[in-house]
């Protein structure tokens, strides 16, 4: 959420930096504004309210002494007028609270001044591309082949159990699944960052906080009797655990990671985009959450894409990484960068890795605030996310960019995880 100094303070800003994500807020802005000024208005008027209650009643009992009853009789009643007064102008102002809230949740994130413009992924900047993509050969096969092929991977039987977008990972497929899942948790680790297992489901405050709701609410699964959402990343317990914290500036910056299955409705998916493990319902992912200090969090965001660029490096497989425009960024994000692996079977690029810097937006929501050291004063902290990695798309190129005539290579970093070289 916007914190409404800015939008009070600057709001011409706010709607000219919002059309960048082709928002038009000039309504809503004017709306916020002029509600906000009726807030304070009430607020200083129930301020005034109350030093003349004050006021009154200390006149009250100086007259009773002085003999002077009738006087602090007439002073009584205007202490009950404005009691009444009090109430009407407490409930109108608790009104005007919910309403300015209301508004101010449909505000999307402010995009950072580097964000380049665009209506869509179409309009992203490639800013770095590495590994050799090589020429199209239509003799490599695409990975809902080989694992029908190997026996790796069963989409008919995770259909049977559950649904399409469920599959069913078997025998060296779950090997290599989980031989990625620690390989991507033994190397966040190695980087200071500390492991949780958070919870798989979150409450409604949760869900709020990291700004899923009420903008995404129709991506979840919602547990409705227990009134429950399965997490569609596991950046939504993790970044939950600072939510309603008054931090040390000597705590940043503050790095967790976590492993997780992830659910994710996909409503309106469709298409060749959707085949294989290109798009689930479920799926596995590593993902790497900091807190930190608002003047290092661009640094700290140049620093989390270089981590997982080197993940992606280390796996052998041909990347490159995006910077995205206005109109293809999230509703949170100040700023992003997607990964992207070229997936040879398919001739194309797949994302597997968004890292991003939400500056204030998540913090205002949580209340997730730090002590200044030198003002003494609290501020709200800076929270930045990644995925590191999602697995069925890192699992889609590596097995169709590792094929070969007699099976898919295992590459080599993952090799001390699954005790297997080859899958044949």
């Amino acid at each position: 959420m916007i914190p409404i100094q800015i939008i009070r303070e600057n709001p011409d800003l706010v709607i000219s930096r919002l059309k960048i994500k082709n928002v038009d807020a000039q309504e809503t802005v004017q709306q916020i504004v002029q509600i906000d000024a009726e807030i304070r208005a009430l607020k200083k008027s129930l301020d005034d309210n109350l030093m003349e209650q004050n006021k009154k009643s200390k006149e009250i009992g100086v007259l009773f002494q002085s003999g002077k009853g009738d006087q602090a009789n007439q002073i009584k009643e205007r202490i009950a007028e404005l009691k009444v007064k009090e109430k009407i102008e407490q409930e109108d102002l608790a009104n005007k609270d919910i309403l300015l809230n209301d508004l101010l949740v449909t505000l999307p994130n402010l995009p950072h001044e580097s964000v380049p413009t665009g209506t869509s992924a179409e309009d992203n900047e490639i800013v770095f591309q590495e590994g050799e993509i090589g020429e199209p050969d239509d003799a490599l096969l695409p990975h809902w082949e080989l694992v029908k092929k190997f026996d790796i991977i069963d989409f008919d039987l995770g259909s049977k159990i559950t649904g399409s977008g469920f599959p069913l990972y078997k025998g060296k497929g779950a090997k290599l699944q989980r031989a990625l899942i620690n390989f991507f948790l033994d190397s966040a680790t190695n980087e200071n960052y500390i492991e949780v297992v958070p919870p798989y489901m979150v409450n409604e405050d949760s869900a709020y906080a990291t700004g899923q709701l009420p903008d995404k609410e129709g991506q979840m699964y919602h547990v409705t009797l227990d009134n429950l959402y399965l997490i569609p990343t596991a950046e939504v317990p993790i970044t939950n655990i600072y939510r309603d914290t008054i931090l040390k500036e000597s705590d940043f910056p503050i790095k967790n990671c976590a492993y997780s299955a992830c659910f994710r409705r996909e409503a309106g998916s469709y298409g060749k985009d959707v085949r294989g493990l290109n798009r689930l319902h479920q799926f596995d992912k590593v993902e790497i959450v900091q807190i930190q200090h608002p003047d290092r969090s661009y640094e700290t965001l140049e620093q989390m894409k270089q981590y997982v660029a080197n993940l992606i490096r280390e796996l052998g497989l041909p990347f490159r990484i995006l910077k995205l425009c206005g109109g293809d960024i999230s509703f949170t994000s100040a700023m992003t960068y997607d990964m992207e692996v070229y997936s040879k079977g398919q001739q194309r690029w797949l994302e597997v890795s968004s890292v991003s810097n939400f500056e204030s937006f998540q913090a205002n929501r949580m209340k997730l605030r730090f002590k200044n050291e030198q003002t003494g004063r609290t501020q709200l902290a800076h929270t930045l996310n990644g995925s590191a990695l999602a697995l069925p798309r890192i699992l889609a190129a590596i097995i169709e960019n590792y094929q070969t005539d007699s099976g898919i290579i295992v590459p080599e970093v993952l090799r001390k995880y699954t005790g297997f070289d080859i899958i044949e």
